[in-house]
């Protein structure tokens, strides 16, 4: 896209990292993207950052995107990530940051504030809030059909994608995820077959955009990373007794977005059992969001962002 440039930054195990970039301004903000996506999913907000006057990166983390894969995928973790993340910032002399995390880049943003603090300004997330050790979750409700529990088998998901090639089971996911319901399969099916073939890209992308981005990149990296971290790896907080996120923080939530109906979710945001863990934090809701709200709807997101974002660099 115009005015985003690329550069590829070596960490400390030799492998090369893609960072994505646009602006120029003392303030720094990076993006950490979820799955299944890479750091085309936050064009929007970059440029939109870089305007007023910011600093905007977005790295592809190893095994996704334009970033070199680790050797073994299957040993990928989030340690690894955050190991990354905090290097690509030393080699970019950045010192601190805002972080805008979705999806597991919610969690990723949380534990390098978590285990880095000193580097970290704010944090905000969309679609994932700060979950705590004692997981306020309640999977065991869910099916065995549950999307995340068919990915933590290891072979069957790779089973399940290996029918297709990486463009159709990225577009697949694409639209599983866009939608309001969660992805469950029925004990004969598998996830992929969740989606009829023919049904279209959500409206605020384009085939174009899609298949040029998603599509050749998902199509380069493949999903081993992908389905090591984050569906088969566990976090960082489950071993701190009691950790606080001290920073301020923003949650944007899509009122549409499956997540919102994984039991326990809505309540342990609702109710504001979530702030014992984030206590400055302030929660947005958008009625209308899906789980990708950052693309559905990217005005009204970058303008809950910059208003956090100045109400920080101002305070």
């Amino acid at each position: 896209m115009e005015g985003i440039q690329h550069k590829f930054i070596q960490v400390s195990d030799g492998l090369k990292i893609h960072v994505a970039e646009i602006g120029s301004g003392p303030s720094v903000v990076v993006f950490l993207h979820g799955f299944p996506e890479i750091w085309y999913s936050w064009r929007h907000q970059m440029i939109a950052v870089a305007k007023a006057g910011y600093r905007a990166i977005a790295p592809d983390y190893r095994g996704y995107g334009l970033s070199d894969p680790p050797p073994e995928p299957q040993k990928a973790s989030f340690v690894d990530f955050i190991k990354d993340m905090v290097e690509v910032l030393d080699a970019l002399s950045i010192q601190k940051v805002f972080l805008v995390g979705k999806d597991f880049g919610a969690p990723l943003a949380y534990y390098i504030a978590l285990l880095h603090p000193n580097r970290v300004s704010a944090i905000a997330t969309l679609g994932l809030p700060f979950l705590a050790p004692k997981n306020p979750l309640r999977h065991n409700l869910l099916p065995e059909g549950f999307y995340v529990y068919r990915w933590k088998e290891p072979g069957r998901a790779e089973a399940d994608f290996g029918r297709f090639d990486a463009r159709t089971v990225v577009r697949y996911i694409y639209i599983l995820f866009s939608k309001s319901e969660i992805p469950i399969a029925s004990e004969n099916q598998e996830v992929m077959d969740l989606v009829e073939p023919s049904t279209p890209l959500p409206p605020w992308i384009t085939e174009e955009e899609f298949e040029s981005s998603y599509g050749d990149l998902y199509e380069k990296s493949g999903f081993e990373t992908a389905l090591q971290v984050p569906y088969r790896t566990k976090g960082d907080s489950s071993s701190m007794e009691d950790p606080k996120i001290e920073v301020p923080a923003l949650l944007i939530m899509g009122e549409k977005d499956y997540c919102m109906k994984i039991p326990g979710m809505e309540d342990y945001i609702r109710s504001g059992e979530v702030k014992v863990y984030v206590p400055n934090l302030e929660i947005k809701y958008m009625p209308e969001g899906s789980h990708f709200v950052q693309e559905q709807f990217p005005d009204e997101v970058n303008q809950l962002l910059l208003s956090f974002l100045t109400s920080q660099t101002q305070s």
